[in-house]
């Protein structure tokens, strides 16, 4: 399967959509609940097309034998504690029909790869804490949990945590 990474453009904002709200679908089944997941679906359309409106600088798609198969959107930290040495994975998703295939794998390589390149230190995510998951992936990939943790809304009260990788 070849896999192709690349900055996104406007026309792919509906293939973004419907790769975020798919694996939304699947991957949170069981962790956020699906009136609130259904309410953030109907508004991905439109909110990727203004979002790939716009500057575009950190979101990818990922492609699969030249279909949309998943997105990556990474770049500076948000996080002042985390330092300008850092970068993070904003959002990695696979629409399901890719899942378990090494395509996540292939684009985290890929992020790490970039913000390597760009001299940085470190990369950090932000996970839910009930992700079991992606907390394993993420730890497949060298990435362990650096103590931060925030608690949002979404439907219910969630624990997001922060993995970080070194770089070097």
């Amino acid at each position: 399967m070849a896999i192709t990474i690349r900055l996104c453009l406007p026309a792919d904002a509906p293939a973004m959509a419907e790769i975020h709200m798919r694996s939304w679908e699947a991957a949170y089944r069981d962790i956020v609940p699906a009136e609130y997941i259904r309410e953030k679906n109907a508004t991905r359309p439109e909110r990727w097309r203004q979002f790939l409106a716009g500057e575009i600088s950190s979101q990818h798609i990922i492609e699969a034998d030249g279909n949309p198969a998943g997105m990556l959107c990474f770049g500076p930290s948000r996080e002042e504690d985390a330092g300008e040495d850092t970068y993070e994975v904003y959002a990695i998703y696979l629409h399901p029909d890719y899942f378990r295939q090494g395509i996540g794998t292939r684009a985290m390589n890929y992020a790490l790869g970039e913000a390597k390149k760009l001299g940085k230190l470190s990369m950090t995510v932000w996970v839910f804490a009930e992700n079991a998951s992606a907390i394993a992936f993420y730890a497949a990939c060298g990435f362990v949990p650096d103590g931060k943790i925030q608690t949002g809304e979404y439907g219910k009260t969630l624990d997001t945590i922060r993995m970080r990788r070194a770089l070097q």
